[in-house]
């Protein structure tokens, strides 16, 4: 029986064998061990593509490969990564050519399809809870926020680049554009609102009474509330999924509160959050998944 293999970048590489929507042996690490916080930051585009197909090609281990797909953070068109703000170095690079050229298994060469890292961990979530027929929604939360959704469709899902103040002074994204929730949100943009704290001191000063640390978690729950609103406003209520490093920040009653007060049409209300555990396996699972879905019509 023919697997797939799925890939997901975000701070590192992650690489399994999927079979029936389940990893089959373990998900490889690159690099398995780092000093440096960003440790893809200082790879070539070029570079990158070749540590991705060497860790598929050990990965496959001689079994037939149906299709090949990638997480990757960042706006992805037709294979191209036409920017992705946490890794300025692949921003015009053709991503999935690179890999379908260079990539054979048993001598043939097999689809590789590209996707927005969040939303290959929608479709993850989507499969492992064998809800593959529902809509899902999924914020990923670390050094930047994504957002991605389950049917797959082509579009741009830079979630969190939402605006969500129109605060002049709200300037940390590292995208460069103004009031954009990962402007609040992310690791980056926290570190320099912050420059004596980390994100993980930011919340633990909230919660022993320093009122500059408390003021800033209401605005970081606000942001989240914001642009989920704005996306039930846009598609409609249900449940949202969180993961990521910095899921454990979050505080569900708070963000339901903020939520129910943003989202008034009685149509749309009925949203709601769940905070699940962060796994490499969820979008590396739902990779493989939208790769073989769309190259083959599943």
């Amino acid at each position: 029986m023919s697997k797939t293999l799925g890939v997901l970048v975000m701070e590192h590489i992650s690489v399994a064998l999927v079979e029936n929507n389940k990893v089959v042996g373990r998900v490889r690490v690159y690099p398995e061990k780092s000093s440096s916080m960003d440790p893809l930051q200082t790879l070539p585009a070029e570079s990158i593509a070749e540590v991705i197909r060497r860790q598929l090609e050990e990965a496959a281990g001689g079994e037939n490969i149906r299709a090949v797909g990638l997480g990757f953070p960042g706006i992805i068109q037709n294979g191209v990564i036409e920017d992705s703000p946490n890794l300025h170095q692949v921003k015009g690079f053709n991503m999935e050519t690179a890999l379908s050229a260079s990539l054979r298994f048993g001598g043939e060469a097999v689809p590789v399809k590209v996707f927005n890292d969040a939303d290959a961990t929608a479709a993850g979530i989507a499969a492992t809870r064998g809800e593959l027929n529902k809509l899902i929604r999924v914020w990923t939360l670390g050094n930047g926020i994504g957002f991605g959704r389950y049917p797959w469709r082509q579009g741009i899902w830079e979630g969190g680049h939402t605006v969500v103040t129109l605060d002049a002074k709200e300037n940390f994204c590292g995208c460069g554009g103004r009031g954009h929730m990962e402007g609040i949100m992310g690791n980056r943009a926290m570190r320099l609102r912050f420059l004596d704290l980390e994100p993980e001191e930011v919340f633990e000063n909230a919660k022993t009474g320093d009122a500059r640390c408390a003021e800033f978690v209401v605005l970081w729950h606000r942001a989240l509330a914001a642009a989920a609103a704005s996306n039930v406003h846009m598609e409609g209520p249900g449940k949202f999924f969180i993961t990521g490093p910095n899921a454990k920040f979050v505080d569900i009653g708070m963000l339901d509160r903020f939520l129910q007060e943003m989202v008034r049409m009685s149509p749309l209300q009925g949203s709601f959050f769940e905070v699940i555990p962060t796994s490499d396996e969820d979008g590396v699972i739902g990779a493989a998944v939208n790769a073989e879905r769309i190259a083959f019509g599943a």
